[in-house]
C-alpha cells in the first residue's frame, strides 16, 4: 500500500510542477463549441499564422471540414496551403532538423495543446507577447517567459510593450470606488502591457475575439467528438435512472421474505 502512495505521488509531481510554474493571473475564456462561425474564422487564423510553424498532425482537413460545415473545396482552396488532399493530416512542411536550428527546439503539435496547457492559458498567452529587444527572436511573453517564439500575431494586435499605466486597486478580491464620487480608485503601475497607438489592425475587441475563436478552434481540435460525447452522456444517464427504479423494485422482491 506504502509502495502503491509513492507511486501515486511521483506519477503527480509532473501536474503540480506544471501547474505551479507560472504566476501571472490568466484570463477567463468562455469556450462555446457550437459556435461554428467563430470556430472557421478560429481555424483561418491557425491556418494562416500557426500552421507555418505547428502542425496539427492528428487531425485531418476533411473532419475539420465537415464538422465545421466547410465546403471541401473551400476548405482546400483557402485553408491547405500545401498540396495536401482533403483526408490528409494537417502537417507542414518544414523538418524538425530546421526548425531545432532556427528555434532552438521544434515547435510542438498542437493538436492537443487546448487538452494541456487549458484554454485559460491559451487564450491569454496569445495575448500577452510584448516587444523585448534582448530576446533572439525579439519578443517576449507575460504567461511563458522567455518562450522561443516570436510574435505572429503583431500585425494584428500592435506592438505590445512594458509600460507604465493608471490601474484600478483591487483589495479582497473587490475593485476600489471613491466613496463620495463613484470613481474608481487607481495607482500607476509599470510592469503593464501597453499597445502602441495605431500599430495594428484590430482594436483591442477585435483581437480578443480573435484569439477566442482561434482557442475555441484548438480546444474543439483537442477533442473533436465532445459534443457527441455529452450528448450521449444524457442518455446514458437517463437510461441508468430508468433502469434504477426497475432495479429497486427488483431489490425489495428479492429482500421481502429476507425481512
Amino acid at each position: 500500500m506504502k509502495k502503491l502512495f509513492a507511486a501515486l505521488v511521483f506519477a503527480a509531481l509532473p501536474a503540480l510542477a506544471f501547474g505551479a510554474a507560472g504566476n501571472y493571473p490568466l484570463d477567463k475564456v468562455d469556450i462555446d463549441l457550437t459556435d461554428k462561425a467563430g470556430m472557421q474564422d478560429g481555424a483561418r487564423t491557425f491556418a494562416n499564422y500557426c500552421m507555418g510553424c505547428h502542425s496539427a498532425q492528428y487531425q485531418r482537413y476533411e473532419r475539420v471540414a465537415d464538422d465545421l460545415g466547410i465546403p471541401h473545396e473551400l476548405m482546400l482552396d483557402n485553408l491547405v496551403f500545401n498540396d495536401a488532399k482533403i483526408g490528409d493530416h494537417m502537417k507542414i512542411g518544414m523538418k524538425v532538423e530546421d526548425a531545432k536550428v532556427w528555434f532552438g527546439a521544434a515547435p510542438p503539435d498542437l493538436t492537443l495543446v487546448a487538452r494541456v496547457r487549458g484554454t485559460d492559458w491559451l487564450y491569454t498567452y496569445l495575448r500577452t507577447f510584448y516587444d523585448d529587444p534582448t530576446r533572439p527572436l525579439g519578443a517576449n511573453n507575460m504567461v511563458f517567459p522567455n518562450v522561443g517564439m516570436p510574435n505572429v500575431l503583431v500585425d494584428l494586435q500592435g506592438r505590445q510593450y512594458i509600460g507604465c499605466k493608471q490601474v484600478q486597486v483591487v483589495e479582497g478580491g473587490k475593485r476600489q470606488f471613491d466613496p463620495l464620487t463613484g470613481t474608481p480608485i487607481t495607482h500607476e503601475a509599470c510592469d503593464q502591457l501597453a499597445i502602441e497607438p495605431k500599430s495594428g489592425t484590430l482594436n483591442e475587441e477585435e483581437f480578443d475575439t480573435k484569439i477566442k475563436n482561434l482557442v475555441t478552434f484548438l480546444a474543439y481540435s483537442a477533442n473533436p467528438v465532445k459534443l457527441e460525447s455529452q450528448r450521449v452522456g444524457t442518455y446514458v444517464l437517463l437510461y441508468l435512472a430508468f433502469f434504477f427504479v426497475f432495479a429497486y423494485l427488483l431489490k425489495r422482491e428479492y429482500w421481502k421474505d429476507v425481512h
